[in-house]
């Protein structure tokens, strides 16, 4: 009988346990940061090799949950290394003049069974954007996967200049996909 007192009373300490997880420890090898445009189209993908990631988000307490990515944008994979080349210069990234691209939070909003609204400032090439990402979250054991998309217009952030400029062969509209996952610490 006391076995099963001290196992109910195990087993009932788990929820607050998980409900105090801090997911905090990004696991870069098992996250990924993804996008698709559409060139000619024709639907293309892509990814980013490289990243940087700071998150603090405890499943119980939403609101005050924070993030900051950092995305070394020569890291790009664009397919083929011309690609790369291509996509690293001066019309689109311009990743000497503007290395990483970066998307601060600024809250964090439940908005339904384990969706999240993650609004925020990117910055990409000097420029500043707010957004609103929708993201979810789903714990699994120790690790916590979060993931979402949302779509930016490359003009907004002169991705693309000069003859690029215009939208007729490649897309406004780039669809950024992504999947982090982190354990939770202290």
């Amino acid at each position: 009988m006391k076995r099963f007192l001290f196992a109910l009373a195990l087993a009932a300490g788990l929820p607050l346990a998980a409900q105090a997880a801090n997911f905090n420890q990004v696991q870069n090898d098992k996250s990924a940061i993804a996008f698709t445009y559409q060139q000619m189209g024709v639907k293309v993908d892509g990814k980013f090799r490289k990243f940087a990631a700071k998150l603090n988000f405890d499943p119980a307490k939403p609101a005050d949950a924070n993030a900051t990515f950092d995305v070394d944008l020569a890291s790009v994979d664009a397919g083929a290394p011309e690609a790369d080349d291509e996509v690293a210069g001066k019309p689109w990234f311009n990743t000497k003049a503007f290395p990483t691209a970066q998307f601060v939070s600024t809250g964090v909003k439940a908005v339904g069974a384990n969706r999240y609204d993650v609004t925020g400032k990117l910055t990409i090439k000097g420029k500043t954007q707010e957004i609103v990402v929708p993201a979810t979250f789903n714990a699994q054991g120790t690790t916590g996967v979060f993931d979402g998309s949302f779509t930016l217009r490359r003009g907004d952030f002169a991705i693309g200049e000069g003859t690029w400029a215009k939208f007729d062969i490649v897309a406004n509209d780039v669809l950024v996909k992504f999947r982090i996952t982190a354990t939770y610490g202290k």
